[in-house]
């Protein structure tokens, strides 16, 4: 956008997306903002000494250069580039949230941030079952086509992302830092992975180190590009929870793997689900759970057809209608009898639930219901 010199000046301060609107609304542009001078600007968004200062420190500048410049270094390999709230290709879901990041830096494939994400969350510290559990999950989940997104953090952020880019779907990474830093060091080369072949994010500016108030507050963007968010394990205290309670705020599904009793890193994913969170056993509940969701957002075309033909005559349905009696049938058995891949399987069980033909019951059954 044009007035990206301007923007990156303001985003020197972290503004709220509320404030940026307000010296929108009032002045027309960002540019006309900063000429207006520091009380305009104060009393126009309200703010605070500490983003004055930023705004009007001697090293702006060379700042704003810096990020200017960093958009065009390609480094050969990654695409980066500033993307903000008013630009087209800015991801529709977050646009949704009440405090959505006025301006992203991205490094990677942007049009990721527009897919269907699912947001896998959990530990630093987490046991050998959790980083296993959100491996298998996230590889699962990503083969279906969903997207897979984390804050790469260690532990289970770490096994997310490693198992999110083993499928189709990919993984978005959600930093805590400016996205010219990696946090922890030990994940170097998994930033390189995401960048070539996912994406990452973040809403600091350049050289934003790894302060501890800003990983709480980057978790609302993990929740808000995602569809749920499944936690894979967490203590009571654990900052997973934090992104839970965002999902459910934004009204996004929320999701939780239980453990052993005696696991403490398994008590927040029982809080979780005490509290209404969906317990799963396995990325096909989660996949089965988010039903229509996933039917619309990863087969918008199929979905168009059947609403058209709300009768759904494809040969794949009408078989599979046939298996499918008044009595409860398995998902594992009409794997068997249908010779159907698992995903064909799934989305066609999901079309003709919408299509009111069956209903799925608990325990992962399906019955006829006309």
């Amino acid at each position: 956008m044009s007035e990206l010199p301007a923007l990156l000046r303001l985003h020197q301060a972290q503004p709220k997306l509320s404030q940026l609107q307000a010296l929108l609304d009032r002045f027309g542009s960002f540019s006309e903002a900063l000429q207006a001078g520091e009380t305009s600007l104060r009393e126009t968004a309200g703010l605070t000494p500490w983003q004055q200062q930023q705004i009007s420190a001697q090293e702006i500048g060379s700042r704003v250069d810096e990020a200017l410049d960093w958009q065009q270094d390609r480094n050969g390999a990654y695409w980066q580039q500033w993307l903000s709230y008013w630009d087209e290709d800015y991801p529709q879901l977050l646009k949704e949230i009440s405090d959505a990041p006025p301006i992203l830096a991205v490094r990677g494939d942007l049009a990721l941030l527009n897919d269907p994400q699912i947001a896998v969350v959990g530990s630093r510290n987490a046991s050998k079952t959790g980083m296993d559990n959100a491996y298998d999950f996230s590889r699962f989940l990503s083969q279906q086509g969903l997207c897979i997104t984390s804050g790469m953090a260690a532990g289970i952020d770490t096994a997310a992302h490693k198992g999110g880019l083993q499928g189709q779907g990919k993984t978005v990474a959600v930093l805590g830092t400016g996205l010219d830093r990696v946090y922890p060091a030990s994940n170097q080369q998994l930033a390189r992975d995401i960048a070539a072949e996912g994406v990452m994010v973040s809403e600091f500016p350049l050289g934003t180190k790894p302060l501890a108030q800003n990983f709480p507050k980057r978790n609302r963007i993990i929740s808000g590009l995602s569809v749920g968010t499944l936690v894979v394990e967490a203590s009571l205290k654990s900052g997973s929870l934090i992104t839970a309670r965002t999902a459910l705020e934004q009204g996004r599904e929320v999701f939780a793997i239980p453990g052993s009793i005696h696991n403490p890193q398994a008590k927040g994913c029982h809080q979780l689900i005490k509290q209404g969170a969906k317990l799963v056993e396995s990325g096909e509940d989660v996949f089965a759970e988010l039903g229509s969701i996933l039917q619309l957002a990863l087969q918008p075309e199929a979905f168009s057809a059947q609403t058209e033909n709300p009768e759904g005559s494809t040969a794949e349905s009408s078989k599979l209608l046939s298996l499918i009696e008044f009595e409860p049938i398995s998902l594992d058995e009409l794997l068997v009898l249908s010779k159907m891949p698992l995903s064909s399987l799934q989305s066609e069980l999901m079309a003709l639930e919408l299509q009111g033909k069956i209903e799925k019951l608990s325990a992962g059954r399906w019955q006829r219901i006309r």
